[in-house]
């Protein structure tokens, strides 16, 4: 998949962040805790610290940045309490390229789920063809309307993992009743359907308006084959991953309401306990990995800390949130070591890097 080659199409997609009317009244605002930092809409500015003022090793730094250099990346990030403390791009990369978030790109998909539910135009324990009608696959109508969008956000629909990611209704087949097996699936995207469905917006414009604009997030959605995939600079993903951290808040407005946030970054079924709605979740005694029913002892990723959940995507595109540190981590590049769906060793050797440097 020549993913590159839309390096240079549509470049101003990422550069520029699109206004809201929503966000005219920011400047007004008091922030949710004067330790807290938010960045500026439409504006470069991002304030900084340093690794002396958080008394962190700053005899790592380098060894860390080598480290992300050796291993194919693009771009790398820690904010703390919403600050940037380390910011740098390899191999030609510039924090005005847009990169691709592959399956880290799903939780912009349940951030906008929650959003849409909060509004009334959705309810997660509603079955799917409530709003894409039935039909949409090849299951058996009663077996159909068991899936619930909730199963769709907690990758137990009971369909077909193996048959590709072209979710049209030949391609999704039934195996066994919803919330009976946790499959890793493209199945998720029919989300963005019945999200336009019910807002009778496209779905690009719906995730413009209610989530992009308001966080001053650059970047675009573009068809790859079977997939919807996010492409944004790195500094758009550490904006998302920092309103993550802030309970789903930019500055005093609530974006993502919190308690589906709460929900989504907690374990949503009962056959991976590492696995919320569309997030991965660390400190868990036993975890799935994506094309495999084999369930794995301990924690998901050990070397990082238990609180920690995470965006994963395809060959390494990373979105850490550690509450407990106040950090948000930003990894994108390609593959550390080999291709993968959104797990690897880099994870784990990774973290060992940053906690050398943090501790």
């Amino acid at each position: 998949m020549k993913l590159i080659r839309y390096l240079f199409v549509l470049t101003f997609i990422w550069l520029v962040p699109s206004c809201s009317s929503d966000n005219d009244n920011l400047d007004d605002q008091e922030p949710q805790n004067e330790d807290f930092y938010f960045p500026p809409l439409n504006s470069n500015t991002w304030e900084t610290k340093t690794t002396a003022e958080l008394n962190w090793n700053e005899t790592q730094l380098q060894p860390l940045l080598d480290y992300l250099e050796d291993k194919n990346s693009k771009s790398f990030m820690i904010l703390h309490e919403g600050k940037i403390v380390v910011e740098a791009y390899f191999n030609s990369h510039t924090n005005t390229s847009p990169w691709y978030w592959a399956s880290a790109g799903k939780t912009l998909t349940t951030a906008i789920t929650g959003i849409a539910q909060e509004e009334g135009l959705l309810n997660i324990n509603d079955k799917v063809s409530d709003y894409l009608g039935t039909g949409w696959t090849s299951a058996p109508l009663d077996k159909e309307n068991l899936i619930t969008c909730k199963n769709l956000l907690s990758m137990n629909s009971g369909l077909d993992d193996g048959l590709g990611d072209n979710v049209s209704s030949s391609n999704l087949q039934y195996v066994t009743d919803a919330g009976n097996r946790w499959a890793y699936h493209n199945v998720y995207v029919k989300l963005q359907d019945v999200i336009a469905e019910a807002s009778n917006e496209t779905w690009s414009n719906y995730f413009n308006l209610k989530l992009k604009n308001r966080i001053g997030m650059t970047g675009a959605w573009l068809q790859t084959g079977d997939f919807s995939v996010y492409w944004s600079t790195t500094r758009s993903m550490a904006r998302f991953g920092l309103l993550t951290y802030a309970d789903g808040k930019w500055e005093s407005e609530q974006i993502i309401p919190e308690n589906h946030l709460n929900d989504a970054v907690n374990t949503s079924q009962t056959i991976n306990q590492a696995y919320g709605y569309l997030w991965w979740l660390n400190g868990k005694t036993t975890y799935h990995l994506p094309q495999s029913q084999f369930e794995f002892p301990g924690e998901l990723i050990p070397n990082a800390p238990s609180d920690m959940y995470a965006a994963l995507g395809k060959n390494d595109q990373k979105i850490y949130v550690v509450p407990s540190k106040n950090l948000v981590v930003i990894r994108m590049g390609e593959a550390a070591e080999g291709e993968n769906f959104a797990l690897s060793n880099f994870d784990n050797d990774l973290w060992e890097k940053i906690n050398a440097l943090i501790n």
